[in-house]
C-alpha cells in the first residue's frame, strides 16, 4: 500500500505583509473622511436646529401681533415647551450642553460666549430700536465647516 503525503501550502510572511500593507493604507484613506462626515453632522444639526428656532420665533411673533400682544418671546418664553418651540430645545451638537442664557445686547451684536459649561445656547431680544432684534446663536467657539468665504470656516457662534 502506498501512501501519500499532504504538504500544506501556508502564506509566506511577505505575502501577509504586503496584505496588511494595503489595509493600513486603506484605513488612512478611509478614516479621515469618516472623521470629516463626523464635523459635517454636527454643524448641519447646529445649522438645523438654530434655523428651527429662529423659525419658532417668529411663528411665535407673528401669533402674538395677531392675539395684540408682545411680539418679542422672553427667555421664559423660549425655554417653555410649547410656547416658541414645541419641545425642550435640543442640546449644542459641539459641546453637548443643553440650555438657553440670556445675554446683554453688546454679547449679543458679539456673539459672545461664556459660561460654556451651564448653557449651549444664548438668547436676547432687541426692542429699543425701530427694527426690533432677535438673536439665538451657539454658545460655543468650535470650527464649523461652513465657509466664511475667506479661506476660513465659520465659528459655531456665527452661524
Amino acid at each position: 500500500m502506498k501512501r501519500t503525503i499532504r504538504t500544506s501550502r501556508a502564506f509566506t510572511l511577505i505575502e501577509i505583509m504586503v496584505v496588511v500593507m494595503i489595509l493600513a493604507l486603506s484605513a488612512a484613506v478611509v478614516v479621515p473622511q469618516f472623521a470629516g462626515a463626523t464635523d459635517d453632522a454636527r454643524t448641519s444639526a447646529a445649522e438645523s436646529i438654530i434655523s428651527g428656532v429662529r423659525t419658532s420665533i417668529d411663528a411665535y411673533s407673528d401669533r402674538a401681533v395677531r392675539r395684540g400682544s408682545n411680539p418679542y418671546p422672553s427667555l421664559a418664553d423660549l425655554v417653555t415647551p410649547g410656547v416658541v418651540v414645541i419641545r425642550t430645545l435640543p442640546t449644542n451638537p459641539f459641546t453637548g450642553v443643553s440650555g438657553v442664557q440670556a445675554v446683554s445686547k453688546q454679547q449679543a451684536e458679539s456673539r459672545a460666549v461664556m459660561n460654556t459649561g451651564s448653557a449651549g445656547w444664548n438668547f436676547y431680544v432687541d426692542t429699543s430700536v425701530d427694527q426690533p432684534g432677535v438673536y439665538f446663536y451657539a454658545n460655543c467657539t468650535t470650527a464649523t465647516t461652513v465657509p466664511d468665504g475667506k479661506g476660513g470656516t465659520l465659528a459655531a457662534n456665527e452661524l
